[in-house]
């Protein structure tokens, strides 16, 4: 007979695996099936790898204003490219391993292979072949009461714009290849077109960002998209907006790119292109058809505690849809559990999920932009304090960009806040736990931040929303 469970996960990466480590505090019987390696591809081939390659590129930034901390280095700094990667693959790994230690930790069963529903309570599972060309898993069935399929998504494909893994590359080839091209059109200039710009720019590849919309990362407030633009044209980025990819001739080297400006069509030259034009969910083979699961294209159709209209089964993550972030996933998937054991729980508001981005200057939001704030009927206060102001921010020798906050004017709502500088990343969880506790501008305003601290800034744009700046 099957093994049964309380609760199968379909899918290890953060929002599954984190799924299955709160069933399994909740007391329930949890097995989670991964056709791949544990951590999906944040922990693989995604969030955790870039990071460590940006790393490097920040490394690379900042040895070539060395004097400006008032140091000297005898000879030039030159990247070993293979070394760079392998670094990132280290940083991968070791994440793999430790999520292998909290499933071992919490008694959660690994199955490995592919797993498809056969009906609302039963997974069938077989074996597949793992990134490194292994195949993994064996046959088997399992049965459950709660079924969560966290299956991700992947690069997304466009028509005119094959991705062969050689001449045109999505991220994950751009993560994982060891040789290193001489110049790179990136098509697509939301997260990852950026962060792999910043990466190869600062590895020594020439580098042209396309993008289709009238601005670079256009999902975030109109002053960050500016203050990027000009920070990379400054690092000798090639930025071109407006702009789209009718295709690429690969006939020859180099590669021949067409790209209609509006105004006419320019044909570019480089040795390889990055399709960075986001992604799209794992729904196929997952057996939906069968047992009777709505979708929506790409993405499994869900309400606000993410079940399916079948009975018993849910899904979370990516698999659903926009925005595609690992924190939301977790927090979905913990959410989802938590109702399933029938603990109180509240559907997360989505304007409550903060996008960052992690190239230098770093990007990070959550909530309303200006605009979007106008647009719902918002009368505004709007302040921005710039980190040339910030005495932590001169210590550290990176001024560049600005905290810009939005507040209500009739109830002083903390509305959105939109960062550009260095550790934007680490700055905008204040702000997200501000918005959940409902705190208002007086009370930021009120709350004493360290000095000197990047955070200041925060406080400081707060004041300036409010005709009361102090350091400006």
């Amino acid at each position: 007979m099957a093994t049964h469970y309380d609760c199968v996960i379909i899918g290890s990466g953060p929002g599954g695996y984190e799924t299955a480590v709160r069933a399994s505090q909740l007391d329930m019987k949890t097995a989670i099936v991964e056709k791949d390696k544990l951590g999906g591809v944040c922990l693989n081939v995604g969030c955790i790898p870039t990071k460590a390659l940006l790393k490097s590129a920040e490394v690379m930034a900042e040895s070539s204003h060395l004097s400006d901390f008032g140091l000297e280095l005898d000879g030039s700094v030159s990247p070993n490219f293979p070394k760079v990667i392998e670094r990132s693959r280290g940083a991968a790994n070791q994440m793999n391993q430790g999520v292998q230690f909290l499933m071992k930790k919490n008694d959660i069963d690994v199955l490995y292979g592919r797993g498809r529903l056969a009906d609302d309570s039963t997974v069938e599972i077989e074996p597949s072949v793992n990134m490194d060309g292994e195949e993994i898993g064996e046959e088997q069935t399992v049965t459950a009461d709660h079924i969560i399929l966290a299956t991700g998504a992947r690069p997304n494909e466009l028509p005119f714009l094959p991705i062969d893994g050689e001449n045109v590359i999505s991220s994950t080839e751009a993560m994982l290849q060891t040789e290193q091209p001489d110049s790179m059109v990136i098509v697509g200039a939301g997260a990852i077109g950026v962060e792999f710009a910043y990466f190869y720019h600062h590895m020594g590849t020439d580098v042209t960002i396309i993008e289709v919309m009238d601005r670079i990362v256009p999902n975030e407030d109109k002053d960050v998209s500016k203050e990027l633009t000009k920070a990379y044209k400054r690092m000798g980025i090639d930025v071109m907006t407006g702009a789209g990819v009718q295709g690429v001739d690969d006939s020859g080297s180099p590669l021949e790119v067409e790209v209609d400006t509006g105004d006419g069509t320019e044909h570019l030259e480089c040795d390889q292109v990055l399709s960075a034009v986001g992604v799209v969910g794992n729904v196929e083979n997952l057996g939906l058809e069968e047992v009777g699961v709505e979708t929506d294209g790409n993405d499994i159709v869900v309400d606000d505690y993410y079940r399916t209209n079948v009975d018993g089964v849910y899904a979370i993550g990516d698999v659903t849809g926009a925005p595609w972030l690992a924190h939301k996933a977790s927090h979905e998937g913990i959410l989802c559990i938590e109702n399933i054991a029938g603990h109180d729980v509240r559907p997360i508001d989505k304007n409550d999920i903060p996008a960052c981005t992690y190239c230098q200057p770093q990007i990070a939001s959550v909530g309303y932009t200006e605009e979007e704030a106008k647009e719902e009927g918002y009368d505004v206060k709007v302040g921005k304090f710039p980190f040339k102001a910030n005495g932590k921010a001169a210590a550290l020798g990176h001024q560049d960009g600005f905290v810009k906050t939005i507040y209500d004017d009739k109830y002083g709502e903390f509305l959105g806040c939109h960062i550009i500088g260095n550790d934007a990343t680490e700055l905008i969880a204040e702000v997200v736990a501000s918005r959940k506790l409902e705190t208002t501008g007086h009370e930021i305003m009120e709350s004493m931040h360290p000095h000197p601290t990047l955070s200041e800034a925060v406080m400081e744009a707060t004041r300036s929303a409010y005709g009361q700046p102090i350091n400006i």
